[in-house]
């Protein structure tokens, strides 16, 4: 979930000797690495599984210092579930798909691959066992491979570069973000088991007080010469990228940064690209959210306002996929109840630092666009943006990163709503990484056919149909990244994925689906839905408790631990 710092343009000295001889180091550790057999990687996934599970508590402890969290606020829980909890789900999966692949057998070997629109095969990532049908009742996960990929190439290819474990891909460099803790762990773990490259990960100076934590977590790695963990500003980071024995760049930040490193400071007016190797990147974009009119209730049209409260205010605005364009039909009959319900949700956020750099500048800027925008929340630093030209505004086409929300109304109702607000979200919106479709059970069964056409045209990496993008970020099995297609020349969201623990080939798109309502009037409507709130919304008063205990289970998976869980969760 991207980092928008702009560290890449701020110098500060560093220590190039440092940096060859870590180099250096992995040069000599990728011959390790390729004599690394797959029952020792595993070994490794399970020793860092362990030791992220130790560490955790100091893991938090210094995230919560990053981002100016009172110990004891619910926000605490956000670090929890988006900094170890990923790391442990992660680990495991990849354990259980090396264990697969050291006895001879597919990743997929077992798991019934289904059909989604368009011809495409749909590998099934949630839920895949009796605790995720637990701990995330109605909630379902399919990663859809790429048109013309047939279900036997999927099980042949599952596994990517843990196929032939001795052919290496050189030292490759990451530059991690400043957001989401987890971020940079598991593009280490990705870099090493998608790719095999040997990894030396710059961290963004944000998340310098983690050092010590993931040198803890990661040890194993370290001690065996196939990671390197690195500090330092712009100036560390452009000497990494371009040294001469760095084969490969992976970077998780904006598109502006993403151009200053493949193009230099002239830009692309010089022509030809300033790196000279391969980079992948995870790059955000303004995610929109469509709202597909219907006929809700009053609980309905309250908890999706705060449903979509947290896809903009998640970890005060500072992700890649938070929502920063909702898209609304004009007809909506309960479109002015419902924007009632959601300017109160943004008013009602708890209280956060804005402790990600630049984010005043960038609410300023919006300002100075929208200079009627409604100021919301305790510091009156939420804006909320109606009435959007529908194209060509400053909000659809610059990603704010900073909690800034607009509202798009589109003259139309039922099915041509949906069908033109696709089109909106793929024509007139920068960047391809995450979507949110929200719509009544009643309206999707109405529309039928015509709403799985309208999933299916979506151009996204990710795609929430009830639920919000941050989910598939969170399930280890799915893959982030954008929709395949982009070039250095017009990059939007990236290219390339990370996380997709079955190590699947040819991914086009992930889509998950939640439950509507959340429990009981869940259950009341036959929806199979246990958690009365999601853990991760803004407003979940138990998020921290409940946070640290999934923590503490994944780290076990010790049943013991679910009824405390379950108790705070219902609390929520």
């Amino acid at each position: 979930m991207g980092s928008r710092a702009h560290s890449w343009l701020v110098g500060t000295a560093f220590d190039d000797s440092a940096i060859d001889d870590a180099v250096a180091d992995l040069v000599a550790g990728e011959k390790t690495w390729a004599h690394t057999p797959l029952r020792r990687r595993r070994e490794l996934l399970d020793d860092i599984h362990t030791r992220t599970g130790r560490f955790s508590h100091e893991w938090v402890r210094a995230a919560r210092t990053i981002k100016g969290l009172d110990p004891d606020s619910p926000l605490v829980g956000e670090e929890w579930m988006s900094g170890p909890m990923p790391l442990l789900q992660a680990t495991a999966a990849l354990s259980a798909t090396l264990t697969a692949l050291a006895a001879g057998r597919s990743p997929l070997d077992g798991v019934a691959l289904a059909e989604a629109p368009g011809e495409r095969v749909a590998v099934p990532i949630l839920p895949l066992d009796r605790y995720d049908r637990l701990l995330l009742s109605g909630f379902h996960g399919e990663v859809w491979l790429r048109p013309g990929v047939d279900a036997d190439t999927a099980r042949r290819r599952a596994g990517l570069a843990q196929l032939d474990p001795t052919v290496t891909g050189g030292v490759g460099a990451i530059l991690g973000a400043g957001n989401i803790t987890s971020i940079p762990p598991l593009d280490v773990l990705y870099e090493l088991y998608a790719h095999n490259r040997v990894v030396a990960l710059k961290l963004n100076p944000i998340t310098d007080p983690l050092y010590t934590v993931f040198e803890m977590v990661f040890a194993p790695l370290i001690e065996l010469g196939v990671l390197r963990i690195l500090t330092g500003g712009a100036e560390a980071g452009g000497y990494l990228v371009q040294h001469a024995d760095v084969a490969h760049v992976h970077m998780t930040g904006s598109m502006r940064t993403h151009d200053a490193i493949v193009w230099g400071p002239e830009g692309k007016s010089g022509g030809q690209p300033l790196l000279d190797k391969p980079i992948t990147s995870e790059l955000g974009g303004v995610s929109p959210t469509i709202v597909v009119p219907g006929e809700w209730d009053g609980a309905d049209l309250r908890y999706q306002a705060e449903h979509i409260a947290t896809q903009r205010l998640h970890n005060g605005g500072y992700n890649c996929v938070a929502t920063q364009a909702v898209v609304l039909s004009a007809e909506w009959p309960q479109k002015d109840r419902f924007l009632a319900e959601l300017r109160d949700a943004i008013e009602r956020a708890p209280r956060r630092r804005a402790y990600y750099p630049g984010s005043d500048d960038r609410v300023a800027a919006a300002l100075d666009s929208y200079p009627d925008a409604e100021r919301l929340g305790p510091d009156h630093g939420r804006l909320l943006v109606q009435n959007l030209p529908t194209s060509a505004t400053p909000l659809l086409r610059t990603e704010y990163f900073s909690p800034v929300l607009g509202v798009v109304e589109l003259p139309y109702t039922g099915g041509e709503f949906l069908q033109r607000a696709v089109d909106f979200a793929n024509d007139e919106v920068i960047g391809t990484l995450g979507v949110n479709v929200i719509a009544h059970p009643g309206t999707i069964k109405r529309l039928g056919t015509a709403f799985d056409r309208a999933i299916e045209r979506l151009r996204y990496g990710a795609i929430a149909v009830n639920a919000w993008t941050g989910l598939v970020f969170l399930t280890p099995r799915a893959s982030w990244g954008a929709y395949p297609g982009h070039t250095l020349d017009d990059v939007q969201s990236g290219i390339g994925v990370v996380h997709n623990a079955f190590l699947l080939d040819d991914v086009e798109r992930t889509v998950v689906r939640g439950p509507f309502r959340p429990s009981p009037r869940s259950l009341l409507r036959g929806e199979l839905a246990l958690s009365p709130k999601p853990p991760w919304f803004v407003d979940n008063a138990t998020a921290a408790a409940t946070g640290r205990m999934l923590t503490e289970f994944y780290a076990t998976a010790n049943p013991a631990r679910l009824p405390g869980l379950f108790l705070s969760a219902f609390r929520g």
